[in-house]
């Protein structure tokens, strides 16, 4: 047989660089990768493994309002703990089911299964930034008056997957579930107004849910942020959002207050900032207490209009002199709660009809007053005055007399 200089790979004939020969071509680097480039079929990509993100494994649903509040941490890392370019798409699931039934005592959690899941949402993964802060996503899913009606004395159970490729999807996350009531109607009407004694709140109680009669209410929330740019009047508040626009413009928002009537008095400010209000009403169910959704917020700026309360309850008494001390007038009065008030002044006359002359020189910062400088046997008419943050006095009080006896006279004064 005879052996052309020629060497056949794959079905193609290729020519062997001169003066080398066939059985050493074939053996040198050159040869084996020719021959191994030729054996590759030409024009076909190599399929890429599509890249599966970690289970979602810290789920969690909690109601507030008509909302449920879905939460869990965003998967970084694939399945076999390679990191993921980006942030997956996100695929929500959810399902009603009857509330299981539990003995009496029993302390572990149901156990529930996810046993029709339907797709709830969709957040692609250029949209996930809407949801995610700091890789930690919080969806709201607002139920309808029909997820309500259609599904009394149940529970809401949800699942998560994620997905990086169209071929393949997570694995699905820990099941969360949470036991839904309908809340009463968010209010609508809080009103806010400064007075002497701090801000009073005021609004009408709910008298429905969105599919009837509300439960009976247990009691009120009062929450409070500021102090941000000044405004005053309402705006509209939703649950979800409305809140994080708040801590967002007026710094963090908390709660100040509980009231099982429809008013409230902020004693808790002061003068010259901004402050923004929203009320939740609590009813009670024969398991749970419920929250509703957040009421339209109010801003206001906290601005003094108007002067103090005169103050009340003027007492005189008389020091007698004891050892080197002379004799003198101590006047007390009844402190004025109102935030606004910085102070006090006294007059003095000896004429019961004139406010006389003011005998203190600074502001008093305290109800009380010593006067050093009466004159033996003679008779003083004492007024006392509130004098607020922004310098408004308050008209005097009514008069209240005494005086130090000159020697040998009565010491009552």
């Amino acid at each position: 047989m005879e052996i052309r200089n020629s060497a056949v790979s794959c079905g193609t004939t290729r020519r062997k660089p001169a003066g080398l020969p066939i059985f050493e071509f074939l053996i040198s680097p050159l040869g084996l990768s020719i021959l191994l480039v030729a054996c590759a079929a030409p024009g076909e990509p190599l399929e890429r493994k599509p890249l599966v993100p970690l289970a979602v494994s810290d789920l969690s649903v909690a109601q507030a309002g008509n909302d449920v509040i879905v939460t869990f941490t965003l998967p970084r890392e694939t399945a076999d703990h390679q990191p993921l370019p980006g942030a997956p798409a996100i695929e929500i699931y959810r399902d009603f089911e009857a509330a299981p039934a539990l003995p009496p005592g029993t302390p572990a959690a149901p156990r529930v299964t996810l046993r029709k899941p339907a797709l709830l949402v969709t957040v692609p993964s250029a949209m996930v930034d809407h949801y995610a802060a700091d890789g930690h996503v919080r969806y709201v899913d607002s139920l309808k008056a029909e997820d309500l009606a259609e599904h009394p004395d149940s529970i809401a159970v949800y699942s998560v997957r994620t997905r990086a490729s169209v071929k393949r999807v997570s694995a699905d996350s820990n099941i969360a579930y949470v036991y839904v009531d309908p809340a009463p109607d968010p209010i609508e009407d809080v009103k806010a107004v400064v007075t002497h004694s701090g801000v009073d709140l005021s609004w009408t109680p709910p008298r429905r849910t969105p599919i009837g009669i509300a439960p009976p209410i247990v009691g009120y929330r009062l929450y409070r942020a500021g102090s941000g740019a000044p405004g005053r009047g309402s705006t509209s508040a939703n649950s979800g959002n409305a809140r994080r626009g708040m801590e967002g413009e007026f710094g963090p928002v908390s709660k100040i207050g509980e009231t099982e009537s429809p008013t409230y008095r902020d004693t808790q400010v002061e003068l010259g900032k901004t402050y923004v209000y929203f009320v939740r009403t609590v009813v009670e169910y024969p398991d749970k207490t419920l929250e509703s959704a957040d009421s339209n917020s109010y801003v206001l700026t906290v601005v003094d209009t108007s002067a103090p309360s005169a103050p009340q309850d003027i007492v005189v008494v008389l020091v007698p002199a004891q050892g080197g001390t002379p004799a003198r007038i101590e006047l007390s009065w009844a402190i004025i709660s109102e935030t606004s008030v910085a102070g006090y002044n006294v007059y003095g006359s000896e004429q019961g009809g004139v406010l006389g002359t003011r005998l203190n020189a600074e502001l008093l910062l305290t109800p009380a007053f010593r006067d050093l400088n009466a004159v033996p046997g003679r008779r003083y008419f004492y007024r006392v005055t509130a004098v607020d943050r922004s310098g408004e006095e308050s008209p005097p009080s009514e008069a209240a007399s005494g005086g130090v006896p000159e020697e040998g006279q009565s010491t009552t004064p």
